[in-house]
Protein backbone atom coordinates (compact mmCIF):
# COMPACT_ATOMS: atom_id res chain seq x y z
CA UNK A 1 0.00 0.00 0.00
CA UNK A 2 1.23 3.48 -0.84
CA UNK A 3 0.56 6.76 0.89
CA UNK A 4 0.37 7.64 4.56
CA UNK A 5 -2.35 5.16 5.46
CA UNK A 6 -0.38 2.43 3.70
CA UNK A 7 2.81 3.27 5.59
CA UNK A 8 0.97 3.06 8.91
CA UNK A 9 -0.76 -0.21 7.98
CA UNK A 10 2.49 -1.81 6.86
CA UNK A 11 4.48 -0.58 9.86
CA UNK A 12 6.87 1.32 7.63
CA UNK A 13 8.71 4.37 8.95
CA UNK A 14 6.58 7.11 7.40
CA UNK A 15 7.88 10.35 5.91
CA UNK A 16 5.84 13.51 5.44
CA UNK A 17 7.04 16.89 4.22
CA UNK A 18 5.52 20.33 3.68
CA UNK A 19 4.46 22.34 0.67
CA UNK A 20 3.69 25.98 1.33
CA UNK A 21 1.16 27.34 -1.19
CA UNK A 22 2.23 30.49 -3.03
CA UNK A 23 1.26 34.07 -2.36
CA UNK A 24 -0.42 34.27 -5.75
CA UNK A 25 -2.52 32.33 -8.25
CA UNK A 26 0.36 30.20 -9.57
CA UNK A 27 -0.66 26.55 -9.85
CA UNK A 28 2.80 25.59 -11.10
CA UNK A 29 4.35 26.74 -7.82
CA UNK A 30 2.77 23.70 -6.15
CA UNK A 31 3.79 21.43 -9.01
CA UNK A 32 7.43 22.54 -8.88
CA UNK A 33 7.67 21.75 -5.17
CA UNK A 34 5.83 18.46 -5.59
CA UNK A 35 8.31 17.43 -8.28
CA UNK A 36 11.11 17.38 -5.68
CA UNK A 37 9.09 15.31 -3.21
CA UNK A 38 7.34 12.82 -5.47
CA UNK A 39 8.60 9.30 -4.84
CA UNK A 40 10.42 10.26 -1.63
CA UNK A 41 7.62 10.99 0.85
CA UNK A 42 4.42 9.22 1.78
CA UNK A 43 2.52 12.52 1.89
CA UNK A 44 3.05 16.26 2.10
CA UNK A 45 1.26 18.82 4.25
CA UNK A 46 -0.34 21.65 2.35
CA UNK A 47 -0.20 24.47 4.85
CA UNK A 48 -3.19 26.68 5.66
CA UNK A 49 -2.13 30.35 5.62
CA UNK A 50 0.96 29.42 7.64
CA UNK A 51 2.10 32.02 10.12
CA UNK A 52 -1.28 33.75 9.65
CA UNK A 53 -0.10 35.03 6.24
CA UNK A 54 -2.43 34.93 3.25
CA UNK A 55 -1.59 32.22 0.71
CA UNK A 56 -3.45 30.06 -1.79
CA UNK A 57 -5.92 27.88 0.10
CA UNK A 58 -4.88 24.52 1.45
CA UNK A 59 -7.83 22.89 -0.29
CA UNK A 60 -6.72 24.13 -3.71
CA UNK A 61 -3.09 23.35 -2.96
CA UNK A 62 -4.01 19.81 -1.90
CA UNK A 63 -5.83 19.18 -5.16
CA UNK A 64 -2.88 20.51 -7.17
CA UNK A 65 -0.36 18.44 -5.20
CA UNK A 66 -2.45 15.32 -5.67
CA UNK A 67 -2.52 15.86 -9.40
CA UNK A 68 1.24 16.35 -9.37
CA UNK A 69 1.66 12.88 -7.87
CA UNK A 70 2.14 13.76 -4.18
CA UNK A 71 -0.42 12.61 -1.64
CA UNK A 72 -1.65 15.67 0.29
CA UNK A 73 -2.32 16.23 3.97
CA UNK A 74 -4.75 19.14 3.94
CA UNK A 75 -4.24 21.45 6.90
CA UNK A 76 -7.34 23.12 8.29
CA UNK A 77 -7.23 25.78 11.02
CA UNK A 78 -9.92 27.19 13.26
CA UNK A 79 -8.51 30.71 12.95
CA UNK A 80 -10.35 31.75 9.79
CA UNK A 81 -13.56 29.70 9.79
CA UNK A 82 -16.61 29.10 11.93
CA UNK A 83 -18.03 25.62 12.44
CA UNK A 84 -20.13 25.81 9.27
CA UNK A 85 -17.15 26.65 7.05
CA UNK A 86 -14.95 24.03 8.74
CA UNK A 87 -17.46 21.25 8.14
CA UNK A 88 -18.02 22.45 4.58
CA UNK A 89 -14.28 22.28 3.82
CA UNK A 90 -14.02 18.84 5.40
CA UNK A 91 -16.83 17.59 3.17
CA UNK A 92 -15.14 19.17 0.14
CA UNK A 93 -11.89 17.36 0.97
CA UNK A 94 -13.79 14.09 1.14
CA UNK A 95 -15.55 14.71 -2.17
CA UNK A 96 -12.25 15.56 -3.91
CA UNK A 97 -10.56 12.40 -2.66
CA UNK A 98 -8.08 14.15 -0.36
CA UNK A 99 -6.99 11.27 1.89
CA UNK A 100 -5.63 13.08 4.96
CA UNK A 101 -6.58 16.13 6.99
CA UNK A 102 -4.50 17.82 9.70
CA UNK A 103 -6.62 19.82 12.13
CA UNK A 104 -5.24 22.60 14.30
CA UNK A 105 -6.26 25.77 16.07
CA UNK A 106 -3.96 28.05 14.05
CA UNK A 107 -1.82 31.12 14.72
CA UNK A 108 -3.57 34.33 15.77
CA UNK A 109 -3.92 36.90 12.94
CA UNK A 110 -1.91 39.45 14.91
CA UNK A 111 1.23 37.47 14.07
CA UNK A 112 0.67 37.64 10.31
CA UNK A 113 0.29 40.03 7.40
CA UNK A 114 -3.27 41.08 8.31
CA UNK A 115 -3.01 41.83 12.04
CA UNK A 116 -6.26 43.80 11.90
CA UNK A 117 -8.21 40.70 10.76
CA UNK A 118 -10.87 39.42 13.13
CA UNK A 119 -10.02 35.91 14.40
CA UNK A 120 -12.80 33.33 14.41
CA UNK A 121 -11.76 30.43 16.67
CA UNK A 122 -15.36 29.22 16.86
CA UNK A 123 -13.86 25.80 17.65
CA UNK A 124 -10.45 24.84 18.97
CA UNK A 125 -8.21 22.07 17.66
CA UNK A 126 -9.59 19.36 19.96
CA UNK A 127 -13.19 20.25 19.12
CA UNK A 128 -12.39 20.22 15.41
CA UNK A 129 -10.84 16.74 15.69
CA UNK A 130 -13.98 15.53 17.45
CA UNK A 131 -16.17 17.17 14.81
CA UNK A 132 -14.24 15.48 11.98
CA UNK A 133 -14.37 12.08 13.67
CA UNK A 134 -18.12 12.38 14.23
CA UNK A 135 -18.65 13.51 10.65
CA UNK A 136 -16.66 10.59 9.26
CA UNK A 137 -17.58 7.75 11.61
CA UNK A 138 -21.16 8.66 12.50
CA UNK A 139 -22.09 10.61 9.37
CA UNK A 140 -23.46 13.46 11.45
CA UNK A 141 -22.87 17.22 11.39
CA UNK A 142 -22.59 19.24 14.59
CA UNK A 143 -26.20 20.23 14.01
CA UNK A 144 -27.22 16.58 14.24
CA UNK A 145 -28.17 16.35 10.58
CA UNK A 146 -26.96 13.30 8.67
CA UNK A 147 -24.55 13.44 5.72
CA UNK A 148 -24.21 10.86 2.96
CA UNK A 149 -21.87 9.63 1.71
CA UNK A 150 -19.41 10.06 4.54
CA UNK A 151 -15.86 11.34 3.94
CA UNK A 152 -13.02 8.86 4.47
CA UNK A 153 -9.91 10.87 5.28
CA UNK A 154 -7.32 10.02 7.94
CA UNK A 155 -7.47 12.48 10.85
CA UNK A 156 -4.29 14.15 12.09
CA UNK A 157 -3.41 16.72 14.71
CA UNK A 158 -0.33 18.56 16.00
CA UNK A 159 1.46 18.72 19.34
CA UNK A 160 4.44 20.49 20.84
CA UNK A 161 6.32 18.31 23.35
CA UNK A 162 8.47 21.30 24.39
CA UNK A 163 5.83 23.85 25.40
CA UNK A 164 5.34 24.44 29.13
CA UNK A 165 4.05 22.92 31.26
CA UNK A 166 5.99 19.89 30.00
CA UNK A 167 4.21 17.47 32.34
CA UNK A 168 0.88 18.30 30.66
CA UNK A 169 1.91 17.68 27.05
CA UNK A 170 1.39 13.92 26.89
CA UNK A 171 -2.07 14.14 28.46
CA UNK A 172 -2.98 16.95 26.08
CA UNK A 173 -2.25 14.70 23.12
CA UNK A 174 -4.15 11.87 24.80
CA UNK A 175 -7.19 14.17 24.88
CA UNK A 176 -6.87 14.76 21.11
CA UNK A 177 -6.52 11.04 20.48
CA UNK A 178 -9.64 10.38 22.54
CA UNK A 179 -11.40 12.94 20.33
CA UNK A 180 -10.38 10.99 17.21
CA UNK A 181 -6.84 11.89 16.11
CA UNK A 182 -5.11 8.99 14.34
CA UNK A 183 -1.72 10.59 13.77
CA UNK A 184 0.16 13.57 15.17
CA UNK A 185 2.96 15.71 13.79
CA UNK A 186 5.15 17.43 16.35
CA UNK A 187 7.07 20.68 16.54
CA UNK A 188 10.77 20.54 15.55
CA UNK A 189 12.68 18.03 17.66
CA UNK A 190 16.10 19.37 18.64
CA UNK A 191 16.05 18.51 22.35
CA UNK A 192 16.04 14.72 22.42
CA UNK A 193 16.15 14.46 26.21
CA UNK A 194 12.79 16.20 26.53
CA UNK A 195 11.35 14.42 23.51
CA UNK A 196 12.25 10.95 24.75
CA UNK A 197 10.66 11.68 28.14
CA UNK A 198 7.51 12.78 26.31
CA UNK A 199 7.51 9.59 24.24
CA UNK A 200 7.89 7.50 27.40
CA UNK A 201 4.86 9.25 28.88
CA UNK A 202 2.86 8.56 25.71
CA UNK A 203 3.78 4.88 25.87
CA UNK A 204 2.78 4.74 29.54
CA UNK A 205 -0.61 6.30 28.71
CA UNK A 206 -1.16 3.89 25.82
CA UNK A 207 -1.33 6.75 23.31
CA UNK A 208 1.12 5.15 20.86
CA UNK A 209 -1.21 2.17 20.53
CA UNK A 210 -3.93 4.37 19.05
CA UNK A 211 -2.06 7.25 17.37
CA UNK A 212 0.96 7.35 15.06
CA UNK A 213 3.65 9.76 16.28
CA UNK A 214 5.37 11.68 13.46
CA UNK A 215 8.31 13.67 14.82
CA UNK A 216 9.09 17.08 13.33
CA UNK A 217 12.58 17.64 11.92
CA UNK A 218 14.21 20.16 9.61
CA UNK A 219 17.58 21.57 8.59
CA UNK A 220 18.87 24.81 10.13
CA UNK A 221 20.77 26.16 7.14
CA UNK A 222 22.14 29.49 8.41
CA UNK A 223 22.95 31.34 11.61
CA UNK A 224 20.12 33.71 10.80
CA UNK A 225 17.74 30.74 10.72
CA UNK A 226 19.26 29.52 13.98
CA UNK A 227 18.60 32.87 15.67
CA UNK A 228 15.06 32.87 14.30
CA UNK A 229 14.42 29.38 15.67
CA UNK A 230 15.76 30.34 19.10
CA UNK A 231 13.88 33.62 19.46
CA UNK A 232 10.89 33.83 17.15
CA UNK A 233 9.33 30.36 16.83
CA UNK A 234 7.08 29.64 19.84
CA UNK A 235 7.73 26.34 21.53
CA UNK A 236 10.99 25.50 19.75
CA UNK A 237 13.88 24.69 22.06
CA UNK A 238 17.33 24.67 20.50
CA UNK A 239 19.79 23.18 23.03
CA UNK A 240 22.97 25.10 23.77
CA UNK A 241 25.14 22.29 22.42
CA UNK A 242 23.43 22.52 19.02
CA UNK A 243 23.85 26.29 19.03
CA UNK A 244 27.56 25.88 19.76
CA UNK A 245 27.94 23.23 17.08
CA UNK A 246 26.49 25.41 14.34
CA UNK A 247 28.37 28.53 15.45
CA UNK A 248 31.60 26.56 15.74
CA UNK A 249 32.01 25.77 12.04
CA UNK A 250 33.25 28.14 9.31
CA UNK A 251 30.55 30.36 7.82
CA UNK A 252 30.66 28.46 4.55
CA UNK A 253 29.91 25.17 6.31
CA UNK A 254 26.90 26.17 8.41
CA UNK A 255 24.38 24.92 5.87
CA UNK A 256 26.06 21.53 5.45
CA UNK A 257 26.40 21.17 9.22
CA UNK A 258 22.74 22.01 9.69
CA UNK A 259 21.76 19.40 7.12
CA UNK A 260 23.98 16.82 8.84
CA UNK A 261 22.28 17.60 12.16
CA UNK A 262 18.94 16.93 10.47
CA UNK A 263 20.20 13.64 9.04
CA UNK A 264 21.41 12.55 12.48
CA UNK A 265 18.04 13.52 14.00
CA UNK A 266 16.14 11.37 11.49
CA UNK A 267 18.44 8.43 12.21
CA UNK A 268 18.03 8.80 15.96
CA UNK A 269 14.25 9.05 15.72
CA UNK A 270 14.09 5.68 13.93
CA UNK A 271 15.42 4.08 17.13
CA UNK A 272 12.89 5.55 19.60
CA UNK A 273 10.03 3.16 20.45
CA UNK A 274 6.66 4.52 19.36
CA UNK A 275 7.97 6.96 16.74
CA UNK A 276 6.20 6.04 13.49
CA UNK A 277 7.92 8.51 11.18
CA UNK A 278 9.27 11.99 10.61
CA UNK A 279 7.73 15.19 9.37
CA UNK A 280 10.44 16.97 7.39
CA UNK A 281 9.84 20.73 7.46
CA UNK A 282 12.01 22.32 4.79
CA UNK A 283 9.90 25.09 3.27
CA UNK A 284 11.85 26.61 0.39
CA UNK A 285 14.30 23.69 0.49
CA UNK A 286 12.13 20.96 -0.99
CA UNK A 287 14.92 20.05 -3.42
CA UNK A 288 17.08 19.06 -0.44
CA UNK A 289 14.60 16.57 1.01
CA UNK A 290 15.69 13.57 -1.11
CA UNK A 291 19.33 14.05 -0.10
CA UNK A 292 18.45 14.21 3.61
CA UNK A 293 16.40 11.03 3.41
CA UNK A 294 19.03 9.25 1.32
CA UNK A 295 21.80 10.12 3.77
CA UNK A 296 19.64 9.07 6.72
CA UNK A 297 19.07 5.67 5.14
CA UNK A 298 15.29 6.01 4.85
CA UNK A 299 14.00 3.83 1.99
CA UNK A 300 11.73 5.32 -0.62
CA UNK A 301 8.03 4.43 -0.48
CA UNK A 302 7.27 1.22 -2.38
CA UNK A 303 4.87 2.72 -4.90
CA UNK A 304 5.81 5.74 -6.99
CA UNK A 305 3.28 7.46 -9.24
CA UNK A 306 4.80 7.58 -12.77
CA UNK A 307 5.23 10.97 -14.37
CA UNK A 308 2.87 10.06 -17.20
CA UNK A 309 0.01 9.81 -14.69
CA UNK A 310 0.28 13.48 -13.81
CA UNK A 311 -2.52 15.77 -14.94
CA UNK A 312 -2.93 19.40 -15.79
CA UNK A 313 -3.97 21.18 -12.55
CA UNK A 314 -7.55 21.80 -13.76
CA UNK A 315 -8.06 18.59 -15.72
CA UNK A 316 -11.15 16.62 -14.69
CA UNK A 317 -12.07 18.96 -11.87
CA UNK A 318 -15.73 18.08 -12.34
CA UNK A 319 -15.02 14.39 -12.00
CA UNK A 320 -12.98 14.14 -8.82
CA UNK A 321 -13.73 11.04 -6.79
Amino acid sequence: MSGLRGAFAAGRFAVTAEIGPPRGADAEAITRKADHLRGWVDAANITDNQGANVRMSSLAGSLLAQRAGVEPVMQLTCRDRNRMALQSDLLAAGALGIPNVLLLTGDHPRFGDHPEAKPVFDLDGVQLVWTARTLRDDGVLMSGKAVSPRPAWLIGTVENPFAPPLAFRARRLAKKVAAGAEFVQTQYVFDFEVFERWMASLRDLGVTEHCKIIAGVGPIRSLRALDFMRTAVPGVHVPDELDRRLRGVPAGRVEEEGIEVCVEAVQRLTTIPGVAGVHLMALGFEHGVPDILRRAGIPRPPTVLPDHNRHHPMEGIGHAR
